[in-house]
């Protein structure tokens, strides 16, 4: 099945908070877009200051709060969930959508490239999700919603950190939902795949990789997503709002979870010529 259902109760976001991370552009604006309108309050959090500020002022609730943090921070992440926990006394759900990308291959990519990605992409989400459990867990009801990837249901060649980052973060929203399965809070995983956001074009590249080269394969990436982000925002809402514990978002993402089943060694053969431009880093421009 495309969903697996939680089995307790529906949220009723009005009036209570939804902390949303990347909430400054893409679909992290675009969450707290479609959350505004069902009347939920939000605590946004990006590191763009400017952007969340522009997003606060473009939306019509009231008690919404903009915090710019490098979630990295843990110290500062921990500081913010109290300062949020006090401000906004129903901490109901947590969408995490802070995340980045990186191109190149093994041999291109540093250890400290690689470091960072995870740092961006996994710790920050773990970090934000410990330091706000106690404010959920004080909620009747509440939810955790970590968006994780198709990539983090087939690893492809040319993405090995984003892909490590995305299983990490998929294998941290299982162990947590089976470990808080007796508690009011649960916990889900959205997989999306190829929505038209942009990450792929801002993201980061290896330092070895020749720009123009890293340009060409992030472009080729893009021109295979297709997801409306708007459309893709309403069902992370929809997830939440019903404490789905697993949702793909795509024809995409349902290939390739059905291709991973059936081959679990051999999915990369049927990936390969699809991906190939995209994951192309090496190739000189001519």
């Amino acid at each position: 099945m495309e969903e697996q259902v939680a089995r307790t109760r529906r949220l009723d976001v009005r009036g209570k908070t939804s902390v949303i991370t990347g909430a400054a552009n893409g679909m992290g604006a675009e969450i707290a877009r479609e959350l505004d309108r069902r009347g939920a309050r939000l605590a946004l959090i990006d590191r763009d200051a400017v952007a969340l500020s522009a997003l606060a002022d473009e939306l019509s609730g009231t008690g919404h709060t903009t915090h710019a943090l490098d979630l990295t921070d843990d110290a500062a992440v921990f500081a913010l969930a109290a300062d949020i926990a006090a401000s906004h006394p129903h901490v109901q759900s947590l969408i995490t959508c802070a995340g980045s990308s990186m191109l190149g291959n093994i041999s291109q990519l540093t250890m400290e490239e690689m470091r960072w990605l995870m740092d961006v992409n996994l710790w920050a989400t773990v970090s934000i999700t410990q330091a706000l459990l106690p404010a959920m867990r004080r909620e009747p009801a509440a939810h955790i919603t970590h968006l994780v990837s198709i990539y983090g249901l087939a690893a492809p060649a040319g993405r090995v950190p984003y892909a490590m980052s995305k299983f990490a973060v998929r294998g941290f929203t299982e162990s947590l939902r089976h470990e808080l399965e007796r508690s009011a809070v649960t916990v889900g995983a959205v997989y999306p795949a190829g929505v038209k956001t942009g990450i792929i074009l801002h993201g980061r590249f290896a330092a070895a990789i020749d720009p123009a080269v890293a340009q060409r394969a992030a472009e080729a990436q893009a021109q295979m997503y297709h997801t409306d982000p708007r459309d893709a925002a309403y069902r992370v809402v929809e997830a939440t709002v019903r404490r789905r514990a697993r949702t793909l978002i795509g024809r995409q993402a349902r290939l390739v979870d059905l291709l991973a089943r059936l081959a679990p060694t051999r999915y990369w053969r049927a990936m390969r010529r699809p991906l190939r431009a995209a994951t192309d880093t090496t190739t000189p421009i001519a």
